[in-house]
């Protein structure tokens, strides 16, 4: 595999956007990190034989259908425009694009398709078999790892497409609140006000598969970043509160 070849492709498909917009900027430097963190997680993945090569390609294909997506909707909000993954997908398997990166067997193409296809589902389909499965956790691991940094490094205004004083103001509905104590990932259709986004990222460290990925997470500090957001609503304060004391049980 020809990591060269791969990284330059990816470099020119993204030119053919706004560099200076933001939202590409975040998705050009969100994939070269899922990349090298699906790759770490690879590596110590030992009840299947994965390679650790395209694991990584993986990561750098991942999020293809993300700048298609900003350019014609102008968000990342799939509910609000396009399933990503589904587009990327048809970008690069209908239209070709994959090719363009490398000779790729049938297998690895059907790995690539299906990791993809799954990286941003709530959950991956039962009866895979033990090495698709794993590929699709590698990837969903890295990119809900690399999601926390998003969050941080990013004004949450800008990712979930609100003003500041909305943010403040919001509560946590009850159904993203229970999420968070039975320790597990929320539904988009669940999260109805801005600050249910936020508790729903932090949420996504409860669904890390690999022992690595949770260390990597709690290694990087993004988690305990978010969550000394400070909001102008007592009840929210006080759930946050919550929140710091038990995530890490």
């Amino acid at each position: 595999m020809n990591r060269t070849r791969i990284k330059q492709t990816f470099a020119e498909y993204t030119s053919k956007y706004n560099a200076s917009d933001p939202k590409i900027k975040l998705k050009i430097d969100h994939t070269y990190r899922v990349a090298a963190l699906a790759e770490r997680i690879a590596k110590t993945v030992t009840d299947v034989s994965i390679d650790t090569d395209l694991a990584w390609a993986m990561g750098m294909l991942h999020d293809i259908g993300r700048f298609e997506q900003v350019k014609r909707y102008g968000t990342f909000v799939d509910s609000e425009s396009v399933d990503h993954a589904a587009l990327g997908i048809g970008i690069l398997f209908d239209e070709g694009l994959l090719d363009s990166f490398g000779d790729f067997s049938e297998k690895e193409r059907e790995l690539i398709r299906i990791s993809i296809a799954n990286h941003n589902k709530f959950r991956i389909p039962e009866g895979m078999d033990d090495l698709t499965t794993a590929y699709c956790n590698i990837l969903r691991d890295a990119d809900k790892i690399d999601i926390l940094r998003v969050n941080c490094d990013t004004p949450l205004e800008d990712i979930y497409n609100v003003t500041t004083e909305e943010l403040k103001k919001a509560t946590v509905s009850e159904e993203v609140k229970k999420g968070f104590v039975e320790r597990h990932t929320v539904l988009r259709s669940l999260k109805h006000t801005p600050v249910d986004n936020l508790v729903g990222h932090i949420c996504l460290v409860f669904e890390l598969v690999y022992p690595v990925s949770t260390q990597i997470a709690k290694e990087q500090g993004y988690v305990d970043k978010l969550l000394q957001f400070a909001s102008d609503n007592p009840d929210t304060n006080a759930w946050i509160a919550y929140m710091r004391e038990h995530v890490w049980e």
